[in-house]
């Protein structure tokens, strides 16, 4: 009789296997030079949605000026777009997971569509801070996560992510070239209707291009858990096997040189004498270094190094950056310290969220995404006031002096602690 039992069983897993590969086929996955074509889409999806989003960063500014915004109204201006941001982070990404990547991309780019439409109308203060309410929902580098977790395998995840850094750094380049130019020759005002124009055909393309099911449908499921948004969820999502302990080095090791990024504008004019094109130069340089890095390096090595590997040298790279930014006294010390500097930001960000969305269940990965992505609106709220305070009592060392600090007891800590990195099946 258990013979039979267990011939039955496997006969039974046989064609469960059977079922789900077919499903497979059928499903979101679609075949892999569809799955590739869709993934494609997804970055041209992110690049275009950076390329706007800088285009406005470069003008906001002036904007605020010409409508008679002081200092301490634009720095509550860029608060507020802050805290909508990290608020909304973890909501889209539950969203994605009860919706659809492909919703949440719509809803993305929808929301940028309102967010230029409104600053195009803002000829007064109200009317500005008004503007940033659609910022809650804009996450077009989430949503194109979303896509690319649901449409790779947990081995090809890593290179996959690690490529929409490429996105970044096209985004970073074209959109302050771009902005510059379309304000400088047509007025304030014209990157804000190109990116509504911009953001409308984006969302055009998310509901043609990008499928209604993106993952195969054995990993669909009924969730229990329905509110977009609970501390509960939140704090369920962190029990899981080594999620706490990697989501934690994520937080930390990226804090000082957030910090630093927040207060450059002003360290760039104070500290180096950067005149503004020559600030615009050195951001191109960034983007560039950011398209190499992502494009040629990241995605390689994730190939052929485990994941803890990649993460604990992340960590110790930007422990040597700290030390590099403590001794650094020109603008060249600065773009030699670049290089280094963008790797380690890139490899931890594309490691910790590969860690990350294979820690949790499929159906979580969009929430899991949501609260990775609310790490750097939680560094732009309070960096201000930290920045601020760092920079004023102790110069721009002491930014490279915490970063050199608190990384290397990071690696010290993944060094001596075996974090348990288990990868959730599908659920």
């Amino acid at each position: 009789v258990s013979t039979m039992n267990a011939k039955s069983s496997s006969a039974g897993e046989g064609e469960a296997s059977g079922m789900r590969n077919e499903t497979l086929g059928e499903s979101g996955c679609l075949g892999e030079a569809k799955r590739r074509r869709v993934i494609r889409v997804a970055y041209v999806i992110a690049a275009l949605d950076l390329t706007f989003l800088f285009m406005q960063m470069g003008v906001v500014p002036y904007l605020a000026k010409s409508l008679g915004l002081d200092s301490v109204g634009f720095g509550y201006l860029q608060t507020i777009f802050g805290v909508l941001q990290l608020v909304g982070g973890y909501i889209f990404g539950r969203f994605a997971d009860q919706f659809g990547a492909r919703a949440a991309l719509i809803l993305s780019c929808a929301s940028g569509s309102i967010f230029f439409l409104l600053m195009s109308l803002s000829t007064n203060i109200p009317l500005l801070f008004l503007s940033r309410l659609p910022g809650v929902f804009m996450h077009g580098i989430p949503g194109a996560q979303k896509v690319i977790t649901d449409m790779t395998t947990p081995s090809q995840r890593a290179g996959a992510l690690g490529k929409l850094g490429f996105c970044f750094g096209v985004g970073i380049i074209s959109g302050s070239a771009v902005g510059g130019v379309l304000s400088t020759k047509f007025g304030v005002y014209a990157p804000t209707y190109v990116g509504l124009l911009g953001s409308l055909i984006n969302t055009l393309i998310a509901v043609v291009w990008i499928p209604s099911q993106t993952k195969p449908k054995s990993d669909h499921h009924v969730t229990e858990h329905s509110d977009l948004f609970s501390i509960g969820e939140i704090l369920r999502l962190m029990k899981f096997p080594g999620v706490m302990q990697v989501f934690i080095v994520k937080v930390f090791a990226g804090l000082p040189i957030g910090l630093f990024m927040i207060m450059f504008s002003i360290i760039s004019m104070d500290f180096f004498g950067l005149e503004a094109v020559e600030s615009g130069y050195l951001m191109s340089y960034f983007g560039v270094l950011q398209m190499v890095v992502q494009g040629l390096v990241v995605g390689k090595l994730a190939g052929r190094c485990s994941e803890m590997t990649l993460l604990r040298l992340s960590v110790f790279v930007f422990a040597g950056v700290g030390l590099g930014m403590a001794l650094m006294r020109t603008v060249w010390h600065y773009c030699v310290i670049a290089v280094p500097l963008v790797f380690a930001f890139s490899m931890l960000a594309t490691i910790t969220d590969s860690i990350l969305t294979k820690a949790v269940p499929s159906s979580d990965t969009g929430a899991m995404l949501g609260i990775c992505a609310s790490v750097q609106p939680l560094t732009r709220t309070v960096g201000p006031t930290i920045g601020g305070v760092l920079y004023k009592q102790f110069g721009v060392s002491s930014f490279g002096y915490l970063q050199l600090m608190v990384n290397l007891g990071l690696f010290v800590y993944l060094l001596k602690s075996k974090i348990p990195l288990e990868e959730m099946k599908s659920q």
